[in-house]
């Protein structure tokens, strides 16, 4: 699999823990130096700081979209912080740039394209998952994926669904029959589904599919899925019209 141009959207659990974030740079630069992708664009999450934006609007209950702006800002600090850690990686800011660009690995902080281009909605719906497809959408691609600490979605038997169309997920997710996990922590509730709900609104009104990988340290699937033969080796979700 070759690809000229590919949308990786890079989760705040990874960009949160060092040894995942390590372990996706370095398998997305050797795809790159193997010349499977020529051109990686990379979307940092909000991370942590969206975390926090979050909770606090939560309990202070300020202007939704001051939060929204606030929490996609988040996304272009840690781009920033990207870029000092890995300085091989390029940064943009500016889209005309970027889409100038025929060749290499960038990060792009979307805050200034998105505020020109306001077309999502200011809701907690919207993360960073969806502002992938969209930017994906912009550029003309019909995918993007995002790397998480998970391997995709699950079953209700704790089993990786390797594709599956959005409405499928959705009633899915409304019956209960994705896999649950008994505990009342919210980090542990997300591992079961970890995209945020917009996401399928997108890829019903665009087209585009999302794959879902696992960029965690000690896993291979982001490698994988683009160097392996054979479908069954590759652990990941797509979700597609």
């Amino acid at each position: 699999m070759t690809m000229n141009i590919a949308v990786f959207k890079i989760g705040g659990k990874i960009l949160d823990n060092s040894n995942n974030l390590i372990n996706t740079i370095a398998q997305l630069t050797q795809l790159f130096e193997d010349k499977i992708i020529k051109k990686l664009i990379l979307i940092p999450g909000g991370g942590f700081l969206a975390n926090f934006v979050r909770s606090i609007y939560r309990e202070f209950i300020f202007n939704e979209d001051l939060a929204h702006w606030i929490a996609i800002y988040s996304m272009d600090y840690n781009g920033i912080e990207l870029k000092r850690k890995f300085p091989h990686l390029k940064l943009y800011d500016y889209y005309e740039t970027l889409e100038q660009e025929n060749r290499g690995m960038f990060i792009f902080l979307p805050y200034k394209y998105l505020k020109k281009h306001d077309e999502l909605p200011h809701t907690w719906d919207v993360t960073s998952d969806s502002i992938t497809l969209f930017l994906a959408k912009e550029l003309g691609l019909s995918e993007c994926f995002l790397i998480k600490d998970v391997d995709g979605i699950l079953n209700d038997k704790n089993e990786v669904i390797k594709e599956i169309p959005a409405s499928k997920f959705k009633e899915m997710r409304e019956l209960g029959k994705l896999f649950k996990i008994k505990s009342n922590i919210e980090e542990l509730k997300e591992r079961t589904n970890p995209i945020d709900p917009f996401v399928t609104t997108l890829i019903e009104k665009y087209n585009i599919s999302c794959i879902i990988l696992n960029g965690s340290k000690n896993k291979t699937r982001i490698f994988n899925y683009f160097k392996s033969a054979s479908k069954e080796e590759k652990i990941y979700t797509k979700i597609k019209l």
